[in-house]
């Protein structure tokens, strides 16, 4: 599915914030080098709902809250089941991927970096997951969030596919 039909608002949601990376980057002038912050941000509901954000400034404070206002406009909801994923799902951007499985309540997140924030804001208790390729944290995180997005609730694919919800659950 598109990302344009999970967009949601961030008005009326009570969001939580996790800082994910901050990068000192410069910028060589004239007379030397400009120092100045990247700051990769997360942000979530803990109810099935997160985005990401990258926010630039001269000081980091200012990086972190320009990376939290970006985050709220890229508000994403994906299907739950439960404290964990619908499917297993693979997420790309760039040379990294991010593989999400589902796992059984008490898991836990096992993950790593961008993918453990993430998860943790969105408010997905237990999951297993892999990163391979870049381990670049905007790619990483990039690629967590096109995971999420390729998400589908099992109601509607079986409404699709003219079956029962319970079919696609025997093992």
């Amino acid at each position: 599915m598109d990302i344009a039909g999970r967009r949601v608002k961030p008005e009326g949601l009570e969001l939580t914030e996790k800082l994910i990376a901050v990068n000192r980057v410069s910028k060589v002038v004239k007379g030397g080098k400009r120092f100045g912050f990247r700051a990769l941000v997360a942000v979530g509901n803990g109810e099935g709902v997160a985005g990401i954000g990258i926010g630039k400034a001269k000081e980091v404070p200012d990086a972190v809250r320009k990376a939290i206002e970006k985050a709220k406009k890229s508000l994403i909801k994906f299907p739950m089941r439960g404290s964990t994923i619908t499917h297993e799902v693979l997420g790309e951007f760039g040379a990294s991927m991010v593989v999400l499985k589902p796992a059984a309540p008490g898991t836990g997140v096992i993950a790593g970096g961008a993918v453990r924030a993430i998860l943790e804001v969105a408010g997905v208790k237990d999951v297993l997951t892999k990163s391979l390729g870049s381990n670049n944290p905007i790619n990483v995180a990039r690629a967590t969030m096109n995971g999420l997005c390729n998400l589908k609730d099992p109601r509607e694919v079986a409404k699709l596919r003219g079956k029962s919800v319970k079919e696609f659950f025997v093992r």
